[in-house]
């Protein structure tokens, strides 16, 4: 019977949730709760420098944003420091490790002599199987003794069967000279307390496999499965980075990104099923698994991200797509939309969500029902609101009174009085649109009549009539 599923994603606090370790995390939360598992999250927060709660808090904020919620308490690598140096003066108590009292100096100069000689640089330690009566009184690391001949094979989910000669594999330390533990110790020794069956990472850490492998084996300790995706690439084929524009989660959000359709582009770089590109997340969960992962970088696509996400904008809940809009507000440091103004929102959404991309482009199609009067008109509208139109406006303006306020009756309505002035509604268009948002470009005349209700539009076609 095999192990119920467990995943992890441990960052390191940097000040921001990463989209590529974004897309880790995705990836992780999807194959554990695809499969009924625990989902968790380490902060791998040993380098104290750049640990701040600020930072952490910032990759809190990134998964929250996306939904990725993690199952039980965020772990601190950090704090378990003595647990990591515990499992490392096991392994020198079983003669698995050992005692290494070389300089920095003599490791050095054993690199240059074996440069100058064309060998490997590979530095073996003269103290490997030295005697504890030798040991001098000075300062040391402890090394693990890795395989020296044979093969260590990485059997990867991802990438395949990778095989690394151990005569490539180093004493790796694992406590340094001052007693601390290094990332790789505290890495695996972690996984394996909090009971991790799957390590489903990016492809850099591909080599980190092999050597970590030596001390799941000298513990005598299950290896989880392996799986190593591929990095992102920006659109010129290059590793993703600060060059290719925003790079952090929140960034996205500040952007306007709708959650939905960045979870949708995030699981469709470098993981496919099939031909399909828009899916929901109750699909992903379905789909989702490791042979779908693909062996080659995944370009970021800025079109094609905001393509799923205009999909998704479309199908988005009204009620939970106002608290998106909340959210994004606050994440762009933008003024909260009044409570007035939501309920006007609210009653726009399903005529201005359809065609937007981003919470920009929505709220600036609803910009009609977020104004007050009067309204102001920019330059290109103002032109459609000159004396002759000003006039057609006040004329019209009796036809609307009492008229049934549906849109069956306000086309017919509008479209006979059209008649009426020997033109079609085309022409009625431009002055409708500048005197209801000031804009020479809107949502349909009907949708936005609809939505400012027969006293408000009556009273914004007065004012632009005057």
């Amino acid at each position: 019977m095999s192990l119920p599923v467990v995943t992890r994603f441990a960052p390191s606090p940097t000040g921001f949730l990463h989209i590529g370790g974004a897309r880790t995390a995705l990836f992780n939360w999807l194959y554990a709760r695809a499969n009924g598992g625990t989902f968790l999250l380490r902060i791998e927060d040993t380098d104290r420098a750049r640990s701040t709660p600020e930072a952490t808090q910032a990759i809190l904020d990134g998964m929250t944003w996306l939904g990725l919620d993690h199952d039980g308490d965020v772990i601190s690598q950090f704090e378990r420091a003595d647990r990591h140096a515990e499992v490392a003066n096991q392994l020198l108590a079983e003669g698995k490790a050992y005692k290494c009292f070389a300089t920095q100096e003599e490791i050095a100069a054993f690199r240059d002599a074996a440069r100058a000689e064309g060998k490997s640089t590979l530095f073996r330690s003269p103290w490997r199987e030295a005697d504890a009566s030798t040991y001098p009184d000075a300062p040391y690391v402890v090394r693990i003794k890795a395989p020296q001949s044979g093969q260590t094979v990485i059997k990867d989910q991802v990438q395949g069967d990778v095989t690394i000669s151990n005569e490539q594999l180093d004493d790796m330390v694992l406590l340094r000279g001052d007693g601390t533990p290094v990332y790789m110790l505290a890495v695996v020794v972690d996984d394996h307390d909090m009971g991790v069956t799957h390590v489903i990472r990016g492809d850099d850490h591909l080599n980190n496999a092999a050597r970590q492998m030596m001390i799941y084996d000298a513990m005598g300790w299950d290896v989880p499965v392996w799986a190593h995706i591929p990095l992102i690439h920006g659109e010129d084929g290059k590793k993703l980075s600060k060059r290719h524009g925003a790079l952090g989660a929140q960034e996205y959000q500040a952007m306007g990104y709708p959650a939905a359709g960045m979870r949708n582009y995030l699981a469709r770089l470098g993981w496919s099923h099939g031909d399909d590109e828009f899916f929901t997340d109750a699909q992903a969960l379905e789909w989702f698994d490791l042979g779908g992962i693909g062996k080659s970088p995944a370009r970021f696509d800025v079109k094609k991200l905001q393509n799923l996400c205009g999909q998704h904008m479309a199908q988005i809940d009204d009620a939970a797509l106002q608290q998106e809009i909340g959210a994004y507000l606050s994440a762009a440091d933008l003024p909260a939309i009044t409570i007035a103004h939501m309920d006007g929102l609210r009653a726009a959404l399903p005529f201005v969500k359809e065609r937007s991309k981003t919470f920009p482009e929505l709220l600036d199609k609803a910009q009609f029902i977020l104004t007050d009067r009067p309204i102001t008109t920019d330059e290109k509208a103002a032109k459609a609101l000159d004396p002759v139109s000003r006039g057609i406006l006040k004329q019209l303006t009796p036809h609307l009174q009492s008229v049934s306020w549906d849109r069956d009756s306000l086309e017919v309505v509008l479209n006979d009085f059209a008649a009426s002035q020997d033109t079609k509604f085309g022409k009625l268009a431009g002055p409708l649109r500048a005197a209801l948002a000031g804009r020479a470009v809107t949502p349909s005349v009907f949708d936005m009549m609809l939505v400012l209700g027969r006293d408000e539009t009556l009273a914004r076609l007065e004012d632009a009539a005057i």
